[in-house]
This record gives structure tokens, C-alpha cells and sequence, in this order.
């Protein structure tokens, strides 16, 4: 059994084209604990940074996202690197040279491409997905934007719904301008969605390959979809950010008659194209919210969800909305975590490191 190492973010990612994305204090360091306690727990080899961790310790779990953290943990034995982190194109994980390591996560190419929310719902559009009209609007030409009808104005490299607000009119816009340019959190753009007002929903697509569902091993051959989590209690008309409002207080699982709708079939479709499209190598989230005629857009295509979960003591309330949707299929959050690892992917290097793509 191969000995796995999670890692966490340790700084910020570099500015892309002007644009931000803002860094989550500790770097993911919870989730990344969640994990490693789970698998250990579960029997796994975990090597961790310190001789004796701490559970309620998150720094005792994880290793940073850094050469140095990369070497420690593959000198502890490691050979299975769990990327629980933001990457991007230049991150330290690319300059690896290790044979024998497995990788949990994405390509950091693909998240650089991806992270890009306005970047990412136009490439799917142009593939005739069911997708939020959209634009981009740099800060200085913020007056350009049409408030005939509200705007969802949102971070163009955000996290969940961090920074996302519906703006009636130019006075609010104005003041978020002001607000934006006085934090430099987001950069120096923003995206500007029509506002959907119906019901949403958000649809983790896990990646081809072979998984344990209800005691057979069952090989999905395209990206497939868990069952839809259904948001409510939004604030503002925005489901808040799980930072500050936990997913278990606004978050369930569809029905099976609402998930059996023509609406919500059409919506999951969507999304397993979507995954398939951007050949995800783990799960990721897309949140989609009906229109006035009761379709389902595409509006957030997440390549790092969230991935917290109970177990570790003082923990039992944490969850997640993949895991919500894992337990569609019988799944609870050691299951979603075994599943995570059994597609876990091999690089191949080059005289650089290992190949983008």
C-alpha cells in the first residue's frame, strides 16, 4: 500500500492578466486535515510532518505546497501526493521529478485555464452547453455595464461565493468599484452574469474511471455525476459563502422525484459533458440555477471544491457539498475520500518536470 501525503496552499497563486485570486487563510489546511485523519483512520499509510499529530491540530497533518514540503513528504516515503491546494502554471509541483508518485487532483495547467470563470462559461457556451450570459468588464470601464435589469457582479478567479453580489444599479455598482480598488482582493476585473432567480443547484462530476457502488465495482467510461444538493436560504439572492455560512444549513439533496425532473436530467448531462470536455482528473463542482423558463444554466465551474468533513473531534457539523451529493449513492465521507484515491494519476516527466499535459 502506497504511503499519501495531502497538501495544503501556502501562498497566494501569482496574478493572471490582472486578475486575482484571493488565498484562504491556512491555505486549506482544514480540509487537508479532514483527509489525512480520515484515510488514516481508514488503515491508510499517512505521513504527516510531525512525529506525533495532533487531531485537532491541522498544520500536524499536512505538508506545504512547496519544494521543500514536496521533498519532505517523498523522503518520509510518500509516494502518493494528494493535492488538496490551488494550483497554476508555474506551481512547484510541476518542477517534480519523482518516477514513482501518484497525484489526488488536477493538472495545474488546466486550473490555471478553468479557475477562469468568465474564460471557462465562454469555452462552454461555445460548445453549446446551457450556460449564464456573461461578460467581463475591467474596474476603469465599469459604467459601460447595462442595469436595465440586475447583475450578478462576481470575481472572475473567486472562491465559491466569496465576493459575489447582485448590483441594481450604477449607484451599488459604483460603491463596489470603490470597495474592490480599496482591498486589491480580487484585481482589476470583474464578471458581470445576468441574475437567474430560480431554483439552484450544484452537481459534483467525478472523472472516468472504476468506483465501489453499492458493493460492485462499477467503470464509468465518460466524467459522471452525483446526485444534485439543492441550495436555499440564499442571502441577497446568493446561496453565502460556506466560509461563513456552513453548506449543512442551506444545502440538501434533490428528492428522487426532483432529481427524476426533465430540468434536472437535462442539468447533470450538462454537467458530466462539461467534465468531459475539460477532462477533469478529480471531482469537481458546477452550480446551476434555473431561468424564468425553468432551464438550468451552468454559472460555476469549480476545480477545487470544498472538501471538509466530520471526524476529527470538534468536527461533526463540518461537511461538504460533494459529500452531501456522495451520500446520494451511499457514499458517506471516508467513501467519497477512497473514491478520490482509486483515480489517483501518474505524470510523465520531461527534462523539466512533469508535463502539463
Amino acid at each position: 500500500m502506497n504511503k499519501i501525503a495531502v497538501f495544503f496552499q501556502s501562498e497566494a497563486p501569482p496574478v493572471v492578466d490582472g486578475i486575482k485570486k484571493p488565498f484562504k487563510p491556512g491555505g486549506y489546511s482544514d480540509s487537508g486535515a479532514d483527509i489525512a485523519f480520515t484515510l488514516k483512520k481508514q488503515g491508510h499509510e499517512v505521513v504527516v510532518p510531525v512525529p506525533a499529530p495532533h487531531a485537532e491540530a491541522d498544520m500536524d497533518w499536512v505538508f506545504p505546497d512547496t519544494l521543500q514540503g514536496f521533498a519532505k513528504a517523498y523522503e518520509a516515503g510518500a509516494r502518493i501526493f494528494w493535492l488538496n491546494t490551488v494550483l497554476y502554471v508555474g506551481h512547484p509541483v510541476e518542477k517534480l521529478k519523482y518516477p514513482d508518485v501518484r497525484f489526488v487532483g488536477q493538472l495545474p495547467s488546466d486550473v490555471q485555464t478553468f479557475d477562469d470563470k468568465f474564460a471557462t462559461n465562454k469555452f462552454l457556451k461555445q460548445r453549446k452547453l446551457p450556460v449564464a450570459s456573461s461578460d467581463m468588464v475591467r474596474l476603469s470601464d465599469w459604467k459601460m455595464i447595462d442595469f436595465s435589469s440586475p447583475k450578478v457582479i462576481k470575481p472572475i478567479r473567486g472562491r465559491g461565493s466569496q465576493g459575489v453580489e447582485i448590483v441594481q444599479d450604477a449607484t451599488g455598482m459604483s460603491a463596489l468599484v470603490d470597495r474592490w480598488r480599496a482591498s486589491g482582493e480580487f484585481g482589476d476585473a470583474v464578471m458581470v452574469e445576468e441574475y437567474l432567480t430560480g431554483q439552484e443547484i450544484t452537481i459534483t462530476v467525478m472523472p472516468p474511471g472504476s468506483y465501489n457502488i453499492d458493493g460492485k465495482v462499477v467503470q464509468k467510461d465518460l466524467a459522471w455525476a452525483l446526485p444534485p444538493v439543492k441550495r436555499f436560504n440564499h442571502q441577497n439572492g446568493i446561496a453565502p459563502y460556506n466560509g461563513v455560512v456552513a453548506v449543512t444549513a442551506n444545502s440538501t439533496l434533490l428528492t428522487e422525484q426532483e432529481a427524476a425532473t426533465p430540468a434536472v436530467r437535462a442539468a447533470m448531462a450538462a454537467c458530466e459533458r462539461a467534465g468531459t470536455l475539460i477532462e477533469n482528473r478529480a471531482l469537481i463542482r458546477i452550480d446551476c440555477r434555473q431561468n424564468r423558463a425553468g432551464e438550468y444554466l451552468l454559472f460555476d465551474l469549480n476545480m477545487k471544491p470544498n472538501m471538509t468533513g466530520s471526524g476529527r473531534p470538534g468536527r461533526d457539523d463540518q461537511d461538504s457539498l460533494s459529500g452531501i451529493a456522495a451520500r446520494g449513492i451511499g457514499w458517506d465521507y471516508k467513501d467519497l475520500l477512497e473514491a478520490m484515491l482509486s483515480q489517483s494519476w501518474q505524470g510523465i516527466i520531461n527534462s523539466q518536470g512533469y508535463l502539463r499535459k
